[in-house]
This record gives C-alpha cells, structure tokens and sequence, in this order.
C-alpha cells in the first residue's frame, strides 16, 4: 500500500463559493528545488502503475546474475543426474515381477545352441591359463573355445598353449599379429574361425560358473533373443577404500540398470559375458576395432537396429572378477570407458534410433562424460565461489539440492554392500560402512578426474589402448553364492521372485 502523506491546510472561503464543494484534503506539491513553506514533508502522488517495475527482480549487478546463475543450474544439474541414477539403481527392487524378469530361468530348457566363446589377452600369463581351464568345465553339450593371442607375448602364447593341450578338443588358439593391438581386432580375428552359431565374450580373468551356458542358452530359447547379457561382479571390496565403491557400482549396474537399459531398448552392452547370435555379428560385420568401448558401440548399433536384448543376472551364475589392482589402473580403464562413450556419441548411430525418447535417452547415456567433466571442473569454482563471496539465501538453499537424491543414494548402496555381503558369504564389517560413506566424495571427484581426461585425449585425437592388469585377486576370495538368498533391497512379495 502506497501512503500519501498531505498538508493539512487552513482553506479561505470566498463569499461566492459553496465550502462543501471544496476539498478538505488538497495534495500540494512543491515547485521543483523549493520546500513546504511550513516545513512539513510532501510526498507527490506515485502511479501505481510503476510501484513494482524495480521489485520483481532482485537488484543484481551483470557479474552476481552470471555467478548465481551458474551455480544454479550446477545444482539443478547435479540433482538431476543423481535423481536419475538413483531411478536406475532401484529398478529391479520395484516390484516382484521387475526382480523375476532379472533373472535366469530356474529349469532350463534342453540345450540347442552351439556356443564360441572368445577369450582374448594380452600379458595376461598370471590368471589366463585358470580361466580357460574354467570355461572348460562347462556342462553344456556344444561348445568351443577361442583364445587370442598376440604375435608379440609369448609369456601368455604359453600358458594358452599348455590349457589347449590340456582341452585339446575344446580350445583353440589365434595368434594375432595386427599392430596397434587392442581388444576388438582380436575378436574380428577369432570370429573368422568361430563354427558357433552363438558368439560369447569373456575376459582373460574371468571365473565363469560351469552351468553358465546352459542357462544362457534356454535364455535365448524361452526369449528369442539377438542378446544376452549375463551378469558380471567384482568380489575383492575389501582390497581398498575405491575397490568397495568400485564392486557396489558392478553390483547395481548388472543386479538392476542394465535391465532398466534393456526394457527401454537402448542399451550400453557389457564388455564380457555378453552373448550375441552369429546372424547378428555378421550383420554388424563384428566390433568396431577403432573404438575403445567396443561393447557399448555394438550395443549402441544392436538396438538403433531393433535387436532384442535380454538381460539376465543370477548370483549363482554371475562371472567373477577383481577390480583393477591400482588406483592409476582405474583411472585408466575409466578414462577409456569415457571416451569410448564419446566416440560413440560422435560416431552417431544412435540417431538412427526410430523414437524420439529413446534418442533423447540415448544422448543423454553418451555425453555423461562432457556432464561429468563439466560438473567436475565447476564443483571446486563453486564451492570456492561460496565460501568467499557472501550468497543469498535463495541461492544457497537450491545448492543443497543435491544432497537429497545423493543421501538416499548412500542409504541404498549401504543396503546393498548389506545385500552382497549375505548373497557371496561375504563378511561386511563397520570399518567397511565407514568406508563407504568416506569414500563418496573423493570417489566423485576421481570420475570426474578421469571424465576430464576423457574429453582432453578425444579433443586431441589420442584413441590409444590402455590395458588394465589383472592379478587374479578375485579368485583368493571366489566363494559360492547362496542362490536362495531373499535380496534386502527387494520389495514387498520379491521373495516369491527366487
């Protein structure tokens, strides 16, 4: 409410004027550089019309609307990525018939297929030797196995020739002599030589269980699949306070994100454990041997084609592995899963996706590495921004916006480091809580760490290989699942799933 404030003034009658028709209350205004005569202040009159022109906006100056701003949107960002990764994690948990279309079938059918198998590797002489002699207790009928190896590595030509002449009916042995190696020209070479009419994917330190292709293949029976992605899981959690981060992310991408993946028919494929039909290869004339996420690039194509991919994970079943023995070795392996997403997105076969939401969703997946890279470099300008420039209260209240989908987030990975400790026999200690929840910050900022160095090798052109080693840490701890074991983070009725 506008207040007016007026001189109250005596008012001379003239003799031919009616004093009713006078005002008693008369505004006066000053003539300009002049005062009331009596010293009393005069307000003129304000139009309402501009009583609120100043007052919707706060009165910043160019240089706070910019540094608000972006710290705004820094925090809407970061919530919507933490919202939807926490969408993700819980897709499995959501209901009893979600938590049993994520598995294998308990009675699988008779055998059909012939499965190849693919086992490539390069200095891998500690753990590759036990690996093939592993895929060769398989119970499955008809299958053969194909280990690569380069021209260039004899310590591994070795031990692969010594597991062949131990299976001499089941491996076989590739030497490949291209030059600059990576993984994908040495699957293009074995899948020259392969007779299966199924091709699958394993890593040179995989402990694959001896049942897996029989389930797998009622999988492709009871489906029609093009795909099946079994499940993969890291086991050694208690080597370091990264490698527990590093098996709850296993745990939750191939338990309950992949499957959330597949149901919206775009999908990221494993790089191991992945089983994908011969018509389906020859179509995609295999893996692109210029890509560094040579898995995510063939999933990318499978689905912008229409190919039908089920996912599939069962702890009994699930291949196991160990997490990269150093902290330098992951950022590696990160860095290249980064900028092979990057490749991917520029290479652009997701645009040949026939919705627009799975487009949308597909670009979304693919430039996570610019998001991460971004939010990585603006987190410590914003947090210095915070702490040295005074903010206002609408400003700083937005910025803890994140923490709501993140604290949730740290809550259900407690429950599932819960869960994966009672399903492998696995004993999860306080100290390992405590881990988990110390390490969430540094774990964010080394991600965004190697993100950056993502994007800096892709802008510079610089797709080179960079092998993670392996020590076979995995196989001092591997135990045997209790398959029966009802999950902690299931909902209501999805003991009835198992």
């Amino acid at each position: 409410m506008i207040i007016t404030r007026y001189n109250i003034a005596p008012v001379a009658v003239q003799p031919d004027s009616d004093p009713a028709s006078e005002p008693l209350l008369t505004p006066i205004a000053p003539a300009p550089g002049q005062q009331p005569s009596n010293g009393t202040e005069v307000l003129v009159p304000i139009d309402s019309g501009t009583a609120f022109t100043g007052g919707l906006l706060p009165d910043w100056s160019f240089g706070e609307w910019a540094a608000y701003s972006g710290i705004v949107l820094l925090a809407l960002l970061l919530t919507a990525i933490a919202t939807t990764t926490l969408w993700w994690m819980l897709h499995a948990w959501r209901s009893a018939d979600d938590l049993r279309a994520t598995q294998f079938s308990a009675s699988p059918r008779p055998a059909r297929h012939r499965f190849t198998l693919l086992v490539p590797g390069r200095h891998e002489e500690e753990v590759m030797g036990q690996t093939l002699d592993r895929l060769a207790e398989q119970d499955h009928p008809d299958f053969e196995i194909i280990a690569i190896v380069g021209h260039d590595d004899p310590g591994t030509e070795l031990v692969v020739r010594e597991a062949a002449a131990r299976n001499p009916h089941l491996i076989k042995v590739v030497v490949d002599d291209s030059v600059p190696k990576n993984k994908p020209k040495a699957l293009n070479r074995a899948l020259q030589i392969a007779t299966g009419d199924v091709v699958g994917v394993f890593d040179a330190e995989d402990e694959v269980h001896p049942g897996l292709l029989t389930v797998v293949d009622s999988k492709f029976q009871e489906t029609g699949a093009d795909v099946v992605q079994g499940g993969v899981q890291l086991m050694n959690f208690e080597t370091s306070w990264w490698s527990l981060r590093n098996v709850l992310e296993y745990y939750f991408w191939f338990r309950s994100r992949l499957h959330f993946h597949a149901r919206s028919k775009f999908i990221p494929l494993g790089g191991n454990t992945v089983f994908v039909t011969r018509e389906r290869l020859e179509w995609s004339k295999g893996w692109d041997d210029q890509c560094l996420a040579e898995d995510c690039e063939l999933g990318v194509r499978l689905s912008s084609d229409g190919a039908k991919v089920v996912v599939a994970y069962n702890p009994e079943y699930v291949t196991r592995e160990e997490t990269p023995p150093t902290l330098k070795s992951l950022y590696k392996q990160r860095t290249r899963w980064n900028q092979g997403f990057l490749q991917v997105l520029g290479k652009g076969e997701w645009k040949k996706l026939p919705t627009l939401r799975q487009r949308m969703y597909a670009r979304y997946m693919l430039n996570m590495p610019f998001l991460q890279a971004a939010t990585g470099l603006l987190i410590p300008i914003s947090i210095a921004f915070i702490l040295l420039v005074k903010v206002p209260t609408a400003v700083a209240l937005i910025t803890f916006l994140p923490l709501i989908p993140t604290v949730i987030t740290l809550v259900v990975e407690a429950a599932g480091l819960t869960e994966f400790g009672r399903i492998y026999d696995k004993k999860v200690r306080m100290r390992d809580y405590t881990k988990l929840i110390l390490g969430l910050v540094p774990y964010q900022i080394f991600l965004a760490a190697a993100a950056v160095r993502s994007v800096v090798r892709q802008l510079r052109g610089d797709g080179s290989w960079e092998k993670t080693e392996h020590t076979g840490a995995h196989r001092d701890a591997a135990v045997t699942p209790e398959s029966t074991a009802v999950p902690v983070l299931a909902t209501t009725g999805a003991s009835e799933a198992k």
